[in-house]
């Protein structure tokens, strides 16, 4: 019998945002960002963990704003248009930082990387939705489920019942025909948790949600394996509760691995460095200075001047350090649950997947 299970879920949201009249506006950039730092990388260590062979078991969370999105043709030609801009400031890089070498093999580095990502993007002709279809249905590891529709905050609703199961209802049914199958779980809005509304998700057919510990260690019946065991509700809904230590880990600054000095800095970018005479073409027409996704900078200290130029090789030495230490932190931590528990003790790690183009 294994000592315990770690359950990795990474949820992808983003508001959703279609400006048919103005290719400009900043925040649709949000998903041009997400898609380049986030939903390609991912797509492309899915398909390279399946295509070697690698057993592998994550739950990742598409919203149903971002499965619209993600859908959308417009939208889809404005992220292919972003890929080749960004491949075209790779190529000015290369050429400005020809005498300065730690920056120009950053640059070839990123421009490199962009051009990977735009032939994964070309090779499943833009369709994201698709592609991460084909993964789950090829039985890889890869389970995908979804958000309530418009990722709203239930306990907010006032129990207003039939928007509620709109909420549940809509989300199932996009999913359903995005993916050919009912969504086995659901993401609710910032984990929010309105008793009852858990009917509404067996009616939907959905199996679990994701609640934060706190809905499970102060439940009225406190369950009997605390937050590391699902807790089935009274139609047979599991809810299943965020592990607050294994989170921490991965997205706390101060108390995680992120705020490791090697690693990349993600507010030092080239944007916002640069002059505008030379960076002009690539932030916003009117001037306002944007994220370009080249930064240069590692995170060093917590000011934002006197920088180390980022190093990609150290950086992944210590990435591999890192996830060593959490894997054994999840033994350990297994290992001490397993003592209180008449079974294997489940340890959730949830994430906004986002978190990891940063």
């Amino acid at each position: 019998m294994p000592t315990g299970y770690l359950a990795l879920v990474l949820h992808a949201h983003l508001p959703f945002l279609r400006h048919p009249e103005d290719a400009t506006v900043m925040e649709e950039r949000w998903l041009y960002e997400a898609v380049a730092d986030t939903y390609l990388p991912l797509l492309r260590v899915f398909e390279g963990l399946a295509a070697d062979r690698v057993p592998f078991r994550c739950t990742l969370s598409l919203s149903a704003p971002l499965l619209c999105m993600l859908r959308d043709d417009l939208l889809k030609q404005r992220i292919a248009q972003h890929l080749d801009d960004l491949i075209a400031l790779g190529e000015r890089e290369i050429e400005r930082t020809r005498k300065e070498p730690w920056y120009g093999k950053l640059a070839l580095m990123y421009r490199d990387r962009f051009v990977a990502l735009r032939g994964t993007w070309r090779a499943h002709d833009g369709d994201l939705v698709r592609a991460f279809r084909r993964l789950q249905d090829a039985a890889t590891g890869l389970e995908v489920i979804t958000s309530n529709a418009t990722h709203a905050f239930l306990p907010l609703m006032d129990r207003n019942w039939p928007a509620m199961r709109a909420q549940v209802e809509l989300a199932a049914d996009l999913y359903e025909r995005c993916f050919g199958r009912r969504t086995p779980g659901m993401w609710l809005g910032e984990c929010g948790y309105v008793p009852g509304v858990e009917e509404l998700l067996r009616a939907a057919a959905v199996r679990y949600f994701f609640v934060d510990s706190h809905a499970l260690a102060n439940a009225q019946h406190p369950p009997v394996f605390g937050i590391h065991a699902p807790l089935y509700c009274h139609d047979g809904v599991a809810a299943v509760a965020r592990d607050d230590e294994a989170s921490r880990q991965v997205w706390s600054a101060k108390e995680g691995y992120p705020g490791d000095s090697q690693y990349r800095d993600f507010y030092r970018d080239i944007g916002f460095d640069l002059p505008l005479d030379v960076i002009g073409p690539w932030i916003h027409p009117e001037g306002h200075r944007l994220y370009t996704g080249f930064k240069y900078h590692a995170i060093t200290h917590s000011q934002l001047h006197d920088k180390w130029v980022y190093d990609p090789e150290v950086a992944r030495g210590k990435a591999g350090l890192h996830a060593t230490h959490f894997r054994e932190s999840r033994r350990r931590q297994s290992e001490a649950l397993r003592g209180k528990l008449d079974r294997p003790p489940l340890i959730v790690a949830p994430f906004d997947a986002e978190l990891f183009g940063h």
